[in-house]
């Protein structure tokens, strides 16, 4: 354990049992843990925090060059919204190009005049980060009783991407106690992930915090160890057994911090429902099929500016009846 989050092995998962059970706990109880063993080379890691640094410590002028747009939502940004509230943070977001669908439009943006080796250190974390989310995914179908070619073809051309945040210091941070919707700003509020998981990277200054039972609890960060939390996909494929975990990041006076996400997202196209295997006579589906791209599409709308009621899961449970 580390500040009660659970700590487990990525090389261990894939040949002993007895691990899913503890990743089965994990996702019960958390939804957030410690990943080791994950094989990603360290040096991949500290290049991808010295060309953040780098990035945010440009000028305003030069980070806006590369500037996220309502129609495409890869490059920098300053004034994304949770829970219709501003982020205090700033972010630079990188995915892949999408063409046709309900997520097209959206091209990456790179400032290859100011940063010539910023891309190559994202384009290079984003890779293992893949490798590892695949994994772990492949460990997710085995705790719900799934063979991995189940969930696997949802990510055939993934629309999955990396996010760098820096945090800023606060003037007015709210205190690591506030509960929900409480004054002062945020590093972000209270939230889950839209998608499936989550493969963070952050830097020494804690922040992250995750609900359980009532109380926030630190995800501190644990050297050598990349973060993982489920997200609403999961939630639904397991007909709520693993609950998306609901997480926030504190604002600081007296700090900054820098992290990396790394949201691992199905294809545009793909629709996810409560597995079978999850499902049961006396626990019916309670979730209708989702189509990721058009859920995708929502949530950016209101990310990006205050569109309209920010989409849930909880939209697409069956009613009584139904």
């Amino acid at each position: 354990m580390s500040g009660g989050i659970p700590i487990l092995d990525l090389d261990r998962l894939q040949r002993d049992p007895a691990a899913l059970t503890e990743l089965d706990d994990a996702l019960r109880e958390w939804g957030f843990f410690h990943l080791v063993g994950h094989g990603v080379a360290p040096g991949i890691i500290d290049e991808l925090h010295r060309q953040m640094h780098a990035f945010f410590a440009m000028p305003a002028g030069r980070k806006r060059a590369v500037e996220r747009t309502e129609t495409n939502s890869w490059g920098w940004y300053d004034r994304e919204l949770t829970k219709r509230e501003r982020d205090w943070k700033e972010i630079f977001d990188d995915g892949p190009e999408i063409v046709g669908g309900s997520l097209a439009g959206h091209a990456p943006q790179w400032p290859e005049a100011d940063l010539p080796t910023f891309r190559p250190a994202c384009e290079a974390y984003a890779r293992a980060a893949e490798d590892v989310a695949f994994l772990v995914l492949d460990a997710i179908a085995l705790c719900l009783e799934a063979k991995p070619e189940v969930l696997r073809p949802s990510f055939v051309g993934h629309t999955s991407f990396l996010r760098l945040n820096w945090y800023p210091r606060c003037a007015d941070p709210a205190p690591g106690d506030a509960p929900t919707g409480s004054d002062g700003h945020f590093g972000i509020r209270h939230h889950t992930d839209a998608g499936a998981l989550t493969v963070l990277t952050q830097d020494d200054q804690p922040g992250l915090q995750v609900l359980k039972d009532g109380r926030w609890t630190v995800v501190e960060p644990t050297p050598g160890a990349l973060v993982i939390n489920i997200g609403d996909i999961v939630q639904v494929w397991s007909n709520d057994r693993y609950p998306a975990a609901l997480h926030r990041v504190l604002a600081s006076s007296a700090a900054l911090r820098y992290s990396a996400p790394y949201f691992f997202n199905p294809s545009a196209e793909a629709d996810y429902a409560p597995l079978a295997s999850a499902c049961s006579a006396d626990d019916p589906p309670r979730y209708r099929p989702i189509n990721w791209g058009a859920f995708r599409s929502g949530r950016h709308g209101g990310d990006y500016a205050d569109q309209g009621e920010e989409i849930q899961i909880s939209d697409f449970r069956w009613t009584s009846g139904s």
